[in-house]
């Protein structure tokens, strides 16, 4: 108990702080007049049955203690015997089988029926009943009990609430590595380094990993996978083991139980084999061994995860071996000891011949693993990632789904916003999840929705669920954007429950983060709800995937990486045309993966969605959409409008200055203006590119049109020199300057041609990691604005050295008033590689956006 006492005393001071760490477990006092008026229907006794130090009950009764003291400013008295009864109302806390042994049978209006980790919750009658399945239910209920006061929710209920299904996991793609710039990477992390892992061990200072552990309980999540897919097998030496015990250790309180990712190979990284083929005796006794020296240590692991043969991973197919066979041959081992193998369907060539018109990632999935549908050992898990493709910002449900009638199957979430701007933009995630969870497969001809599938109710599957890709780190904010982690508690929501409804999760999530004010609710949601449609909008719509550089960072914008590559991640753009052909009748065959009638649906254009057209059919620029627009002018008109939509956030935040602590609103502040000149790079990138490529002129004639814009490298330059940018569509007009290697200053002088005026100021140019270089803009010699090149510092997203869609940017300089004939001026000084860049200079008149 002295750990947990410590850890609640750590975490009270950190309310104070408001940088993030409590995360929506803040325990804020309600306001003073509601806390006096509801504070006699709060007991002052609590009774916990059968609680033992370490385990989730013990974990119940500090976090009550906890949240009532920050809350409503209440002690409370605990004891650890006795039942209701008596006339001091109480609140209580156990599992129903310690209950009905201490006490009998549950007076109720009808006894509860708990499925795993289920509660029973009932706050009439002036007491607080929380009855639990097992443990960790109970220590559910009694979060659920103190979110509700911490929203100022008093209602007197009674109800029973139960999972939808009994995986709800979180993978961590953390990495055991160290190298001169990494001690404990995250991949598609953008937070800082590991919680559990640096210099090729387990860290030392874990209380990151007790803290986070109460993260994930509050929102019911029961397993943690702690390593990447990707795995390194250092990880099951026996000092890392040793120190995943630790990390078990500290998860185990709040119900959590580890997982680990395992490398197929193994057997001959880390013993003394010269194999790893799953048929072969050594390798199979081998894992045997191994499996159990890891549950020696962990006794409750929740089992391992494995990606074999994806992307470079070893795996069975090495061998000729089925994919079942190498599943089977660690799952059995694991099933020993009562344990889960998640064995993930993200199985595809990449190194695909993209001339091909018939080659399709997006078909791997099924033709990898349908055949062995009913092969797998009864605990075998098949992950599936929810799109066919990678977390794009519109897939339709993977066809996998209504494959595995015998195979018990997981849907693979990704609350690292990979390829949905990675932090830096803002992307509420759990209108995206519902829509791919609400999809109706119609398998047999029946209602097949893609949650009822996961979740095993289809196909009577025992086992079932969720997991995500988690990327937390050492950011104190744990996700390095506090409004991303609305995304970590919505996943929480949507898989205990998916038809959780996404405007109810974003306004209690806003709540327990932020607060009770209306106005901060309500723009809160207002901000998230738009921001998926915003950033489809600017980034890849019409089903063509999100026009991100998917060779390298997988952030700024690159269409034509797309196409001409190995991944199978293609548009197949052309000069006439853009799309994948999916049908059966002329391209790849992927529509006809699904169940009949939605196989129809996609098979024809008249009958697919706009949305998604692109992702099924290859069509013209010229195609007429259902909307009567063209595909091209389509495209012009969502980039302008999604960059337009995303200039409407930062007055919406601004209008929270005061109801929202400084310090968080600062920081929030500062990605969100990023991401409003982020959305202009975005829309003017895709928008030349496709302009060029099919020579379609914008009917509004606003492509490659910027009268507010003043062309750096047409200035008259002292020290810069002119450079191209690749791809070229990150720059305006395709050219930046920089200064010369070796100078210290450059300038760059110009004589402004606007009419007088006040305009507002911003300057386009790159923000490289490793440097900070400096400028100033003068006008007739006087400095009016200045700035460093430090995005670097405090954005999280993956980094490129280069001069391209990532690396760009807009500062937004403040309002200035300028007359015709002035002359405008920019000074750069250099800092390591980044050589002071700029691509233009813009002045705005009052209600022009850019």
């Amino acid at each position: 108990m002295r750990h947990l006492l410590w850890l609640a005393t750590a975490l009270v001071s950190t309310v104070v702080a408001e940088d993030g760490l409590a995360g929506w477990l803040r325990y804020a006092p309600l306001p003073e007049k509601i806390a006096k008026c509801h504070a006699k229907s709060i007991p002052s006794q609590v009774k916990v049955l059968g609680a033992t130090d370490g385990l989730p009950l013990a974990s119940a009764v500090n976090e009550l203690k906890l949240g009532l003291r920050g809350i409503m400013g209440k002690e409370v008295d605990v004891h650890s015997e006795g039942c209701l009864g008596d006339e001091t109302p109480t609140i209580l806390l156990s599992t129903l089988e310690n209950y009905v042994s201490a006490c009998g049978e549950l007076d109720a209006d009808e006894p509860p029926s708990l499925e795993e980790d289920g509660f029973y919750f009932n706050t009439k009658d002036g007491n607080v009943v929380i009855l639990g399945s097992n443990e960790r239910a109970t220590l559910y209920g009694t979060f659920e009990y103190l979110s509700r006061l911490a929203q100022a929710n008093f209602e007197a209920v009674e109800y029973v609430d139960n999972p939808e299904a009994n995986i709800r996991w979180g993978n961590h793609w953390d990495n055991m590595d160290y190298t001169s710039s990494t001690h404990g990477s995250v991949e598609r992390g953008y937070a800082g380094v590991s919680i559990f892992f640096q210099d090729n061990k387990i860290r030392s200072d874990l209380s990151r990993v007790a803290q986070y552990a109460r993260l994930l309980a509050s929102i019911r999540l029961n397993a943690i996978v702690i390593n990447n897919v990707n795995a390194n097998p250092i990880t099951l030496t026996d000092e890392n083991l040793e120190g995943v015990g630790r990390i078990a250790d500290l998860f185990r309180p709040y119900g959590v139980q580890v997982a680990l990712s395992l490398n197929f190979a193994s057997p001959v990284e880390l013993g003394d084999l010269d194999t790893f083929d799953p048929l072969d005796e050594d390798v199979v006794r081998w894992w045997d061994d191994m499996i159990d020296t890891i549950y020696g240590v962990v006794p409750d692991l929740a089992g391992f995860l494995n990606k074999a043969n994806s992307e470079g991973q070893p795996g069975p197919l090495t061998y000729n071996r089925t994919l079942a066979e190498g599943a089977n041959m660690m799952a059995r081992p694991t099933a020993r000891h009562g344990g889960i193998f998640m064995f993930r369907a993200f199985v595809y060539d990449h190194h695909l011949d993209h001339r091909d018109w018939y080659n399709d990632r997006a078909n791997a999935a099924v033709e990898f693993f349908q055949h062995h549908d009913g092969e797998f050992e009864e605990n075998v898990v098949v992950q599936i990632k929810y799109g066919p493709i990678d977390f794009q910002v519109r897939e339709p449900p993977s066809t996998l789904f209504a494959h595995l009638r015998d195979t018990p199957m997981a849907i693979e979430l990704q609350v690292t916003q990979e390829y949905l701007g990675q932090q830096n933009h803002l992307f509420y995630l759990n209108p995206l999840w519902r829509e791919i969870l609400d999809f109706d497969l119609r398998v047999d001809g029946e209602a097949s929705y893609v949650r009822d599938a996961v979740s095993g109710k289809r196909f009577g599957h025992k086992l079932g669920g969720y997991a995500a890709v988690i990327n937390v780190g050492m950011d104190r904010n744990w996700l390095g954007s506090h409004l991303a982690m609305s995304n970590l508690y919505g996943y929480g929501r949507i898989a205990w429950d998916s038809q959780s409804d996404s405007v109810e999760v974003i306004e209690d999530w806003t709540r327990l983060t932020f607060g009770l004010d209306r106005r901060v609710i309500d723009t809160i949601a207002e901000m998230s709800m738009l921001s998926w449609p915003m950033y489809e909008n600017y980034t890849g719509n019409l089903g063509v995937q999100t026009l991100t550089d998917i060779l390298h960072t997988h952030y700024g914008p690159n269409p034509a990486s797309q196409d001409n590559n190995g991944w199978g991640q293609w548009t197949r753009a052309n000069e006439h045309s853009i799309g994948m052909d999916r049908t059966v009748w002329n391209g790849t065959g992927f529509a006809g993966q699904y169940p009949a009638e939605v196989a129809e649906q996609f098979e024809h254009i008249e009958t697919t969605p706009d949305n998604l057209l692109l992702w099924f059919h290859h069509v013209p620029y010229t195609h007429v959409l259902k909307s009567g627009n063209t595909v091209i002018q389509h495209f012009y008109d969502a980039h302008y409008d999604g960059a337009e939509a995303a200039q409407t956030l930062v007055p919406m935040w601004e209008s929270l200055k005061g109801r929202i602590d400084e310090e968080r609103h600062a920081h929030m502040l500062r990605r969100l203006v990023y991401q409003t000149g982020h959305a202009i790079v975005w829309r003017d990138a895709v928008n030349y590119f496709y302009h060029n490529l099919s020579g379609i002129e914008d009917e509004a004639g606003r492509v490659g049109s910027h009268p507010w814009r003043i062309e750096v490298e047409d200035m008259a330059l002292d020290g810069y020199e002119k450079v191209a940018v690749t791809p070229p569509s990150t720059a305006s007009r395709f050219y930046a300057v920089e200064a010369a290697p070796g100078s210290s200053e450059a300038t760059a002088t110009t004589t402004l041609g606007f009419p007088a005026g006040r305009y507002r100021l911003a300057v386009n140019y790159y923000d490289l990691p490793d440097g900070q270089a400096s400028y100033e803009v003068h006008i007739n010699g006087e400095v009016v604005a200045a700035w460093e090149g430090d995005y670097d510092l405090y954005l999280g997203n993956s980094k490129s050295e280069f001069l391209d869609g990532h690396t760009a940017a807009r500062r937004w300089l403040g309002e200035v008033d300028i007359a015709e004939g002035d002359e405008l001026k920019i000074v750069g000084r250099p800092d390591g590689i980044e050589r002071a860049p700029l691509d233009y200079v813009v002045f705005l008149p009052e209600g022009v956006v850019d």
